[in-house]
């Protein structure tokens, strides 16, 4: 890494620090007859928080990119929190749906299968965050996860299997897998062998959008808009239980 995109980096998490130290980003609505953008929040770890990239070469930001770029008017909101599992995700949905989302990304699994944590609950997890945003009115793309052959070929296929009933039972949409071409691929992840680069990030986003596309309208209805445009959600520090 050259020096000036290592001192980038830094620069970027003590700006980030610094925010926290102020209370946070203001997430209340702005003042009557602000320009609203309907929201999409990407609920996730740190997969989805962007571990070891730049804000803006995280997914969620990426895709909010394109979807300038092709013309839909809406801002995405990376609600990715380190070391979050489905249980973690499942406490924060009200939190999220502060945002009052068009669109929820669910992107989580990853600390669960880590951690060996029973098939049944995270299924049953998933279930109940999907429920409660659909519940809000969201619509939601959830977006499966996958765990490494030693885990097991029972457990694998168990793990696997639970982002599809999960998605057949609440009758969402499915992205089978988050890591798709990039998983398994030194050049795409950082020297942890877990965390995506900026490529695999970007591939990610690429990977994602033919599936977030039909849930998208050129013209969508009004939401009320919130600040911190085109950053993380909230302040929320990264824990240290889990790589993910």
């Amino acid at each position: 890494m050259s020096p000036s995109r290592a001192g980038t980096r830094v620069l970027a998490t003590l700006l980030v620090l610094a925010s926290c130290a102020l209370g946070g980003w203001d997430f209340g609505p702005h003042p009557a007859g602000a320009a609203a953008e309907p929201v999409i929040v990407a609920l996730g770890d740190s997969l989805t928080a962007g571990f070891g990239v730049l804000p803006d070469e995280a997914y969620p930001a990426l895709l909010e990119a394109r979807l300038r770029r092709e013309g839909y008017a809406y801002r995405v909101v990376n609600a990715g929190v380190s070391g979050d599992t489905s249980a973690a995700a499942l406490r924060r949905v009200d939190w999220v749906l502060r945002a009052q989302p068009s669109i929820v990304i669910v992107a989580l699994g990853a600390n669960d299968g880590l951690r060996h944590q029973s098939v049944t609950a995270m299924r049953a997890n998933l279930v109940a965050i999907v429920r409660r945003l659909r519940a809000a009115g969201a619509a939601v793309l959830l977006v499966g996860m996958r765990v490494p052959p030693n885990y097991g070929p029972e457990y694998s296929r168990a793990f696997t299997a639970a982002f599809s009933e999960a998605a057949r039972t609440t009758g969402v949409a499915l992205a089978p897998f988050l890591l798709d071409g990039v998983a398994g691929d030194p050049h795409l992840n950082q020297p942890d062998g877990i965390h995506p680069t900026a490529e695999g990030q970007r591939i990610i986003a690429d990977k994602l959008w033919p599936h977030l596309k039909p849930l998208l309208r050129k013209e969508p209805g009004r939401r009320t808009e919130l600040s911190g445009r085109g950053r993380r959600f909230a302040c929320t520090p990264p824990t240290r239980t889990s790589p993910f």
